[in-house]
């Protein structure tokens, strides 16, 4: 199998982000990978290679190059780029991100996941709530706060949870310092409460950004050993 594996950019594709996907014709399953608040680092590029080994048109949208915010990465910050821009501004350009994986990637849309961190995984909740076309979700520490709704953050996840239609795989960390286990416990109720299938994985001594080499908790033992489940996972449901 060959893959092609590349940038996208604004200014030639229309989109910015990075892509990968084995070569050939035919429609395959794809995957959306929604980034943490450090934008699309490295790591990104690596998962989204090994996925499409796997046979998965795979596409990483960079949310803030969408946006108009230049780099590659964005480390540091993630926290001014989300007062500036609310959760409906972040939905509408994953909106775009999901019809490149469908439309010009040519993935099956009866077949399409999405795998999301921090802030990709809090994201990912109301999104799939509005695409009820996607058959599953992969969740790594979400970012969820118990906190009001508002205009910038109008639906918050312990609501939209319940409502979601599609298959989710849920991984929290015990150190977590932003959705704390106190918040992980009403989550966990809310995504029962939908009825479809829900893998959770607690990780006791685990910290909150443990899959990405750039954050300060990272935890490569805890990393690797999530991959696997990852992998099985959209490979069942897809």
């Amino acid at each position: 199998m060959t893959i092609t594996a590349r940038m996208l950019t604004q200014d030639k594709d229309g989109i910015g982000g990075y892509l990968a996907h084995p070569d050939g014709a035919g429609a395959r399953p794809g995957i959306m990978m929604v980034h943490h608040a450090h934008g699309v680092t490295a790591d990104y590029k690596i998962d989204a290679y090994r996925l499409a080994g796997l046979g998965f048109n795979v596409f990483v949208p960079s949310l803030f190059n969408m946006f108009g915010i230049l780099g590659t990465n964005h480390i540091g910050q993630g926290a001014d780029l989300q007062q500036k821009h609310s959760d409906p501004e972040f939905l509408g350009k994953m909106d775009e991100a999901w019809h490149y994986l469908i439309g010009p990637m040519k993935s099956d849309p009866a077949r399409t996941a999405c795998i999301g961190h921090c802030l990709g995984g809090r994201l990912l909740i109301p999104f799939a709530a509005d695409h009820p076309q996607v058959k599953a979700i992969v969740l790594y520490y979400p970012s969820i706060r118990d906190e009001p709704e508002t205009s910038h953050r109008p639906r918050h996840a312990f609501k939209v949870a319940r409502t979601l239609t599609c298959a989710s795989l849920v991984f929290c960390a015990g150190k977590d310092h932003i959705a704390t286990p106190a918040i992980q416990d009403p989550l966990w109720q809310s995504f029962v409460a939908n009825g479809q299938p829900v893998e959770w994985h607690f990780f006791s001594d685990a910290n909150h950004g443990f899959r990405h080499p750039d954050n300060e908790g990272f935890q490569p033992h805890y990393a690797d050993l999530a991959w696997p489940l990852v992998t099985d996972f959209l490979q069942r449901r897809l």
